[in-house]
């Protein structure tokens, strides 16, 4: 099983979402910031160094929204969800197709990467109210 984390950073009532590259699996589809844990790396350190990597920004990671496990045909993987907030630069496209600020209600209007479908019912369960 891979382990991967991911991000779920909000300003002003809005999430990030990010668009994945059309030449990599599950091409075009949206997903929160993130990616692989590498060998003997804490689950918080890849989160940081992924969000540095794909977005040019500096996050703090804080408490686990949730976590999930999902088997693609090619991969299974076990997603943590953190809280985090940019404490240093802004996010860009260094490795998305696209990025977008949304809320909670437009949801629906983006399609998720499967392993992500269990995060965005429990979204909007809660309606999350950020910090």
């Amino acid at each position: 099983m891979t382990e991967v984390v991911a991000a779920l950073i909000e300003d002003k009532g809005k999430f990030l979402i990010c668009q994945r590259p059309a030449g990599k699996a599950r091409p075009l589809l949206w997903e929160f910031a993130g990616g692989k844990v590498e060998a003997g790396e804490a689950r918080e350190q890849a989160l940081i160094r992924e969000c540095r990597e794909e977005l040019g920004i500096t996050v703090s990671v804080g408490k686990v929204f949730m976590e999930t496990v999902h088997s693609y045909p090619d991969i299974t993987i076990h997603l943590t969800l953190f809280h985090a907030a940019i404490t240093e630069g802004l996010p860009k496209k260094l490795e998305h197709h696209d990025l977008r600020w949304i809320t909670v209600e437009q949801l629906p209007e983006y399609p998720f990467c499967p392993a992500d479908e269990e995060i965005l019912t429990q979204l909007q369960k809660r309606r999350l109210k950020f910090r």
